[in-house]
């Protein structure tokens, strides 16, 4: 997801809030929303209120003049008559772009709330800064910011071909790009070559920043390349990838929902390739 136009960040909680403003509340990991998960709205402070939902705030900002909060209603809050809750990913194709984006973006800082109210270091309670979005120990003072993973994605090509592999967790039939964590001391290109030799056993060559995206799941930034086969046959040794296989343009699978980088990346590569 990435950041919607006109929207404004900021961490500092207002003195007021009007009522009117768009109130992402979660319970636990799912999105509480007015109306039902096929229709759904983001509902105001107001109606909220009504509702009886209340818990912590932390402001998101502003988008085109209207103010935007994250609420956390804690862990397993039934939705009152009117209102629905489950995962953001169930909302990918009925919410728009811009609120799916700023639910994503509470989505992590509620996560980043509730796994923080303890300092890692001492054991002590948290509080809120308030010149910054950070966690600072009572006791000791130790500052604890929203957690960012970085992860990369490689889409390899041989020629007119595409690597593509699966999950056992994806929907059946569905393939996508290789994707892995960074690990600590390595560059992104350090990543995509260790992590496209681990998973598939393959070498590449000449990879090519793509785009990036934010992907609440729960706190990863997708950073997409393109890489060129370099060498090595296919050869699973990473039991998270149940198949991975070389597809022509004209033969792709089932490809990932067009919210995604994924599916981005394949799309242009496809294009690209296609027009040569």
């Amino acid at each position: 997801m990435h950041t919607p136009p006109g929207f404004a960040p900021s961490h500092r909680l207002p003195a007021v809030l009007p009522g009117t403003a768009l109130g992402f509340a979660f319970s636990g990991p799912k999105l509480v929303v007015r109306g039902s998960v096929a229709a759904p709205a983001i509902p105001t402070l107001d109606e909220l209120d009504a509702a009886g939902l209340a818990g912590d705030r932390h402001y998101l900002g502003d988008l085109a003049g209207i103010p935007c909060v994250e609420i956390a209603l804690g862990d397993g809050v039934a939705p009152p008559p009117g209102f629905a809750a489950a995962g953001l990913r169930a909302f990918f194709v009925t919410l728009p772009d811009p609120l799916l984006a700023l639910a994503a973006r509470a989505f992590q800082v509620a996560d980043w709330d509730r796994s923080h109210r303890y300092c890692g270091r001492c054991g002590a309670r948290t509080r809120d800064r308030e010149d910054e979005r950070a966690k600072e120990c009572t006791a000791c003072g130790h500052v604890a910011y929203p957690r960012v993973s970085p992860a990369m994605m490689a889409l390899v090509t041989r020629g007119r071909e595409l690597l593509l592999a699966r999950s056992a967790r994806f929907a059946p039939g569905m393939y996508s790009a290789l994707a892995g964590f960074v690990e600590p001391g390595e560059t992104i290109e350090d990543c995509i070559r260790r992590e496209v030799r681990e998973e598939v056993g393959v070498e590449i060559a000449n990879p090519a920043y793509f785009a990036s995206q934010s992907w609440a799941f729960p706190h990863s930034l997708m950073i997409a390349y393109t890489a060129e086969y370099a060498g090595g046959a296919i050869r699973l040794d990473d039991p998270e990838i149940e198949d991975a296989r070389w597809f022509p343009l004209d033969a792709l699978p089932e490809l990932p929902s067009a919210v995604s980088i994924a599916r981005r990346l394949i799309d242009a590569t496809v294009e690209r390739l296609r027009a040569r």
